[in-house]
């Protein structure tokens, strides 16, 4: 059994800006060179998230909507009482969404569905390289 740890950059725009980044995982894997096992993708800060998800027009819309529903952005957080930089809603919605996300592979291939997708979401109010790290476990 094997562990390899490797990360790659994205930029984002921030407010909730989601991004698909499978084909970055899956080239990591091609690199790793493993054939079976499991990624663990994990983003680096406190205010971003990693999920999966159909990356079509529709959902890219609903799923910032559903956030701002349940946890809005214009509302007053103690977090912003203390630190003044305005992105409690963005510290409470990456903690609701989680950091990280594991995926199996075989063959040297995710084992995602047709339509799914693995993204990185940026909830902070402002734009933001974000570290992603990718832990693989196989052989």
């Amino acid at each position: 059994m094997e562990i390899i740890t490797s990360s790659f950059s994205v930029n984002t725009k921030g407010y909730t800006d989601i991004i698909d980044i499978t084909d970055h995982v899956q080239n990591k894997l091609k690199d790793a060179g493993l054939q079976e096992g499991s990624v663990l993708i994990f983003v680096s800060g406190s205010t971003a998230g990693i999920t999966t998800i159909e990356y079509e027009p529709g959902l890219l819309k609903d799923y910032p909507e559903f956030f701002e529903k349940i946890i809005p952005s214009k509302q007053n957080y103690h977090h912003d009482d203390t630190w003044h930089d305005g992105n409690g809603y963005a510290h409470v919605r990456a903690s609701l969404q989680g950091a990280s996300f594991t995926v199996p592979f075989s063959a040297g291939k995710l084992l995602l569905g047709t339509w799914q997708q693995i993204i990185l979401i940026d909830f902070d109010n402002r734009p933001r390289s974000r570290n992603i790290i990718t832990q693989f476990t196989g052989q």
